[in-house]
């Protein structure tokens, strides 16, 4: 898989080979949380060219990692599913996120801001059980972004196919909540870097007040939210 090689027979290096090449950890970081068609992981990794994420998914195919199946009735889509090889990186990209919670300073974490990447994860981690048994919209507003990036939508609907989705227009549905912020407060708050209720003038919400009220509830944080960091 990769152009060059260490040399060793060390299982460290052979692994090295076919997983540290430019992008492949995040990729495969995308699959392990459930990304399976070209789109969805192209939203996980939004500056990653498609024409190498192209080459990076033949790359872990021919790694014996994934494998590349026809979507039933949906003539010209592919998924791209982990097999036991792939399945058993989850505990690895968990170690990572857990050492990079804990050891990189939160400068360095705070400096590396996208919207996409924050918004796409937030969507991941939607706790749809306390919110209203039909469809619900939240609005993101992050102000000081060019208007072609500060504006987001998740809609929240537990009788969709997809139970929740993003939108980086205009939807079209009556907003339930607005939330607006900068990217990065709420990069933070996602990180669990910073609470809600510490955000003060820095977190407007606005809208209805049984959803204002369940926030820490719902909202999604990342899957290292928990994690004590060490760096500062």
């Amino acid at each position: 898989m990769a152009r060059g090689s260490y040399q060793q027979f060390c299982p460290v290096a052979m692994a090295s080979e076919v997983l540290c090449t430019r992008w492949t950890m995040v990729l495969v970081r995308e699959l392990v949380a459930g990304s399976t068609r070209f789109g969805e992981l192209r939203r996980g990794v939004p500056r990653m060219s498609p024409t190498l994420l192209s080459q990076r998914l033949k790359d872990l195919e021919a790694a014996g990692i994934l494998v590349r199946t026809a979507v039933t009735n949906e003539p010209g889509i592919f998924e791209y599913l982990l097999t036991p090889a792939g399945q058993d990186l989850k505990q690895i990209v968990e170690a990572f996120g857990i050492w990079g919670q804990k050891w990189i300073e939160t400068q360095a974490t705070l400096e590396n801001l996208d919207p996409s990447l924050l918004m796409w994860d937030m969507r991941r981690n939607i706790n749809p059980a306390p919110l209203p048994a039909h469809r619900t919209v939240v609005q993101f507003r992050y102000p000081e972004l060019p208007a072609n990036r500060s504006d987001w939508w998740l809609i929240i609907n537990p009788n969709a196919k997809v139970e929740v989705d993003l939108c980086a227009k205009d939807p079209g549905f009556t907003v339930d909540l607005w939330v607006t912020t900068d990217l990065k407060t709420m990069t933070a708050i996602w990180l669990g870097l910073s609470r809600v209720q510490d955000a003060g003038a820095k977190l407007l919400v606005d809208g209805d007040p049984a959803l204002i009220r369940s926030l820490n509830q719902w909202l999604g944080l990342s899957r290292f939210a928990g994690e004590k960091k060490i760096a500062v």
